[in-house]
C-alpha cells in the first residue's frame, strides 16, 4: 500500500520537475494539475493490472474464475430478476447441466452457437455453460429480425441457434434461409414452441433440466486467450459485425470498471441494459461472475420503474445510456428518486446539459462517464465527475495510455498526415477521431477483431504516431482540453446513434430500397430538439409521387429494429449523385427537416402513419410537445 505522504511527496517532485521541462511558468496549474490526475490514474491501473496479471499467470478462463468465486460466496445471491433470484452455488449447477447437455448432443471445443434470447439472467447462463466445454457463443441483438437476423446467424460459422420463446416467430421467418446455407444447422428453443411450423426444434429446457449438475467430464481446460463469445457491433458500415471478445478481455473490461472507479465487495448492480452488447452483458454483469457482487437484472428499460428496482433491490450501483438519463428527468417528480441507496452510476451519453440537473435531481455525486467500444482499445473513463467529460488521458506521460486524437479531413474522412506520412496529432481545441495504438499481447491496447478479417483490416490505420505502427480507428469525434479531458463531439462514417443503439445508414438503405421497388434512398440522423443522438431520415427518389408511405409502414417495421425506423421522409424529384454513382447526403443532412426551407414534402411518423410535416406539428417537435 502506498502512503499518502509517499503519494503527496511525488506529486509535488513530479509537478516540478515537469515544469522545468516545459519551461513554460503559464502552464504551472495545467502541469500540477495534469500530474494529479496522472497519479490517481496510474495507482487505479496498477491495482487493474496486478489483477490481470494473476489472471494471466495462471491462465484462467472466465468460467474458471466464476468458479473461484463461487467457492468464496456459495450462498450469496448472484442474480435478480422481478422477483427470481439465484445463488452462485445455483449459477454453477445450471451452467453445469448447460455444459452437461451439449456434451450429450455432441458439441465440442470449438464449435460456435448463436444465442437469439431476451435479457434474462439464464442468456448469461447459457453462454457460461456452453463456455465450459469451449463452445463459442454469439450474442445476437433480439431486436433483429428478417434479412440483419440471417446475416448476424451467418456471419460467424455457428452450428446451432439457441432462442427463446419470445423470438419463435422472427426464428421461422428465417429458418428456411438459413439452412439453404447451412444444411445441418440446428436450432435449440428454450421451451416448448408455437407456431414454429417451419422449424425442426428440440426443446432444450427439457433437455437441460434432465441433465446432470456434476461437473462434466470434458478435457477441455481453456485459456485466457480463448474466444469466449461474439459481440455485434454495427460498425461504420454494413450489417452487424461479429466482434471477437476472449476471455482476456472480458477479464480486461470488468476488471478495469471494478478497479478504477473502485466497487466495493458489498455494492449491488441493477442493469437495465441489453445483456447482448457489451455495458450490460460484460460490464455489469461481469462483476458477479469475477467479484462476487449481486448483480440486479430488467429485461427491458423502463423510466417509470427505474427508482421502484432500485429500491427494491437494495441496488448501490447502476449504469445508464445518455437516453435513459433524458428519460429519467423527463419523469414527474416523485420521493422514489431520492430514496434510493445508489452511490454511483456509470455508463456514457450523459450530456453536459443536464449532468448537474441529473445529479442534484436523484442525489448521485459519483457519475462515471466513460468512452469506449465494444471490439476497440481507445478506452478512456471519467475518475472525478468532471461534468461533460468522457475520460482523461495524460498529456505528460503519453506512454501509459497510448490514445490519441488525430486530424481529420472533412472531405475525405481520412487522417491527415505530415511530410512524413504519419499522422497529425490534434492540439488542445482540435476536433479529432479517437485513435489507440495497438499492442500485440498487452490485455489492454491489442485489437482482436472481428470474424471477418476484411472488416478488421478497416478499422487499423497504419503509420499512425511512429513507422510501421498501427492504431484502432474508433470512428468517433473528440475534443480535448488543455488539461488531458476529453469531450464526445460526433460519429464519422455512415453510422448514427439512436435510442441507445447504432444505426448503419447502408442497412436502412438497402432495406427500404428493397421494400421501395428498388427507389434511390438515401439515410443520414438529424438531430431533434430535446432528445439524444439523431433520429433516423431518408430522402426518397419519386419523381413522378408513386410511392405511398403508409402502404409499406409496417413492412418496414417488420423489416428493421424499432431504432432503425425512419422517423422523417424526405421526397425529391431528383437524388444528387457522385460521378461514380453514390448517393449524396451531406446537403440533405444539414438541411434535416425545416420546412421553413425545404420546398420538397416531409413526412413525420406519428403511431402508425407517416403525416405530411406542417408548421403546427414542426413546432411542437421543436418544443418537444410531441413524445418521440
Amino acid at each position: 500500500m502506498i502512503s499518502s505522504d509517499f503519494g503527496a511527496a511525488h506529486l509535488m517532485l513530479f509537478g516540478f520537475l515537469c515544469l522545468v521541462v516545459s519551461r513554460q511558468y503559464r502552464f504551472l496549474w495545467v502541469v500540477l494539475f495534469t500530474a494529479r490526475r496522472d497519479l490517481r490514474g496510474l495507482l487505479r491501473l496498477i491495482r487493474m493490472t496486478l489483477y490481470f496479471r494473476e489472471a494471466r499467470r495462471k491462465d484462467l478462463t472466465v468460467v474458471r474464475i466464476f468458479e473461484e468465486t463461487v467457492k468464496r460466496n456459495p450462498d450469496k445471491i448472484a442474480f435478480r430478476t422481478g422477483d427470481r433470484q439465484w445463488t452462485f452455488r445455483q449459477v454453477k449447477g445450471i451452467i453445469n447441466r448447460i455444459a452437461n447437455c451439449f456434451l450429450q448432443l455432441g458439441f465440442k471445443s470449438g464449435d460456435e452457437v448463436c444465442i437469439f434470447a431476451d435479457s434474462q439472467p439464464e442468456f448469461v447462463m447459457m453462454w457460461l455453460g456452453l463456455s465450459k466445454i469451449g463452445v463459442v457463443s454469439a450474442l445476437v441483438n433480439n431486436n433483429l429480425r428478417s434479412q440483419p437476423l440471417i446475416h448476424s446467424l451467418l456471419s460467424v460459422p455457428s452450428k446451432a441457434i439457441i432462442f427463446g420463446l419470445a423470438q419463435v416467430k422472427e426464428v421461422n421467418d428465417v429458418a428456411a434461409e438459413v439452412l439453404r446455407e447451412r444444411a445441418e444447422f440446428k436450432f435449440f428453443c428454450i421451451g416448448a414452441a408455437e407456431n414454429a411450423s417451419r422449424i425442426n426444434y428440440m426443446n432444450l429446457k427439457k433437455l437441460i433440466g434432465s441433465s446432470p449438475s456434476t461437473e462434466p467430464q470434458t478435457n477441455h481446460k481453456g485459456s485466457l486467450n480463448d474466444k469466449l463469445v461474439y459481440i455485434y457491433t454495427s460498425g461504420t458500415t454494413g450489417m452487424p459485425k461479429p466482434a471477437v471478445i476472449k476471455n482476456s478481455r472480458f477479464v480486461s473490461l470488468v476488471s478495469i470498471l471494478n478497479k478504477i472507479m473502485p466497487v466495493e465487495q458489498s455494492d449491488v448492480f441493477y442493469t437495465c441494459l441489453p445483456l447482448y452488447h457489451t455495458a450490460g452483458g460484460i460490464v455489469a454483469i461481469g462483476q458477479a461472475l469475477l467479484f462476487g457482487n449481486t448483480v440486479c437484472v430488467r429485461p427491458k428499460f423502463s423510466a417509470s420503474k427505474f427508482w421502484e428496482d432500485c429500491i427494491k433491490f437494495e441496488a448501490t450501483v447502476t449504469q445508464y445510456i445518455g437516453e435513459i438519463c433524458r428519460y429519467l428527468i423527463a419523469q414527474p417528480e416523485t420521493p422514489l428518486q431520492r430514496k434510493h441507496k445508489i452511490r454511483m452510476i456509470f455508463g456514457n451519453g450523459l450530456r453536459p446539459q443536464i449532468w448537474t440537473e441529473f445529479s442534484k435531481r436523484f442525489n448521485i455525486q459519483d457519475i462515471r462517464e466513460f468512452y469506449g467500444s465494444t471490439e476497440g482499445n481507445a478506452h478512456v473513463i471519467n475518475i472525478d465527475n468532471t461534468v461533460g467529460a468522457v475520460g482523461f488521458v495524460s498529456r505528460i506521460v503519453k506512454s501509459i495510455h497510448p490514445v490519441r486524437l488525430i486530424r481529420i479531413n472533412s472531405d475525405t474522412g481520412l487522417p491527415e498526415r505530415d511530410a512524413r506520412g504519419l499522422c497529425i496529432p490534434c492540439e488542445p481545441g482540435e476536433i479529432g477521431e479517437l485513435v489507440g495504438e495497438i499492442r500485440k499481447n498487452d490485455h489492454l491496447h491489442s485489437f482482436d477483431g472481428y470474424a471477418s478479417d476484411e472488416a478488421t483490416k478497416k478499422k487499423i490505420y497504419r503509420n499512425v504516431f511512429g513507422e510501421n505502427d498501427a492504431a484502432f480507428a474508433s470512428g468517433d469525434l473528440l475534443v480535448m482540453d488543455e488539461y488531458g479531458y476529453l469531450y464526445f463531439k460526433d460519429r464519422t462514417g455512415d453510422t448514427f446513434r439512436w435510442k441507445g443503439e447504432n444505426v448503419s445508414t447502408s442497412e436502412v438503405e438497402g432495406t427500404i430500397s428493397r421494400i421501395l421497388k428498388m427507389a434511390d434512398v438515401v439515410c443520414y440522423g438529424v438531430q431533434v430538439p430535446g432528445t439524444e443522438g439523431r433520429a433516423g431520415m431518408i430522402a426518397v427518389e419519386d419523381p413522378y409521387d408513386l410511392i405511398h408511405l403508409n402502404s409499406f409502414v409496417d413492412e418496414i417495421r417488420s423489416s428493421l429494429p424499432a431504432y432503425a425506423v425512419p422517423l422523417f421522409v424526405r421526397k425529391l424529384r431528383r437524388l444528387d449523385k457522385t460521378g461514380t454513382y453514390k448517393l449524396k447526403k451531406v446537403q440533405l443532412q444539414k438541411e434535416g427537416f425545416d420546412i421553413e426551407e425545404i420546398e420538397e414534402p416531409i413526412y413525420f411518423l406519428q403511431g402508425d402513419t407517416y403525416v405530411l410535416l406542417d408548421e403546427a406539428t414542426l413546432r411542437k417537435i421543436q418544443l418537444s410537445q410531441i413524445r418521440i
